[in-house]
């Protein structure tokens, strides 16, 4: 008999998924590791003429133009002083990269599928759209982000205008 053979369906591992974890104030997000390119302190942005408030602006990554975003004003949290803890977290969407601020990085959670929750529909005000669920880590509730409906197209589209506009005048 093969060693093969005596594996059923029922013994195989669930599928398991690493997320980023953040602060934003007292609540803890997670993001797909996958979807993360990298972790910088924050600096300065330059900030580009009539981008929508939550684009801080953009930076030269290394020869690329990327928008950066302040989930706080995304999410329409009570703004803050950036400080020695505040990074920005570069993603990367299908074909693009954006950085978000966020407060401070908290660890790196795997979880399976059965652990995340769908999140709940709080009010007309609130849209859970832009969320994979809800996860529970040793009493942390975890707020699961989608990244790729973070942002409407309507807004990835002003974030493109702002990265071609710093483009075209080489302000970065």
């Amino acid at each position: 008999m093969d060693m093969f053979e005596k594996i059923t369906i029922g013994t195989l591992p669930a599928a398991r998924k690493e997320f980023l974890t953040f602060r934003l104030g007292q609540e803890e997000f997670g993001i797909e590791i996958l979807k993360v390119q990298e972790i910088r302190s924050y600096n300065v942005v330059t900030r580009i003429p009539n981008s929508p408030n939550f684009v801080k602006g953009v930076i030269n990554l290394r020869g690329a133009i990327v928008p950066i975003l302040d989930l706080r004003m995304k999410f329409n949290l009570e703004q803050i002083a950036y400080d020695e803890f505040t990074v920005v977290v570069i993603l990367n969407f299908p074909g693009r990269t954006i950085g978000v601020i966020v407060d401070a990085v908290s660890d790196v959670i795997g979880l399976g599928e059965t652990e995340i929750q769908p999140a709940p529909e709080f009010s007309a005000s609130f849209s859970a759209e832009y969320l994979l669920g809800l996860a529970t880590v040793e009493e942390r509730m975890i707020i699961l982000v989608d990244i790729e409906k973070l942002m409407t197209p309507e807004e990835m589209l002003l974030a493109n205008d702002v990265r071609q506009q710093a483009e075209e005048k080489h302000c970065v």
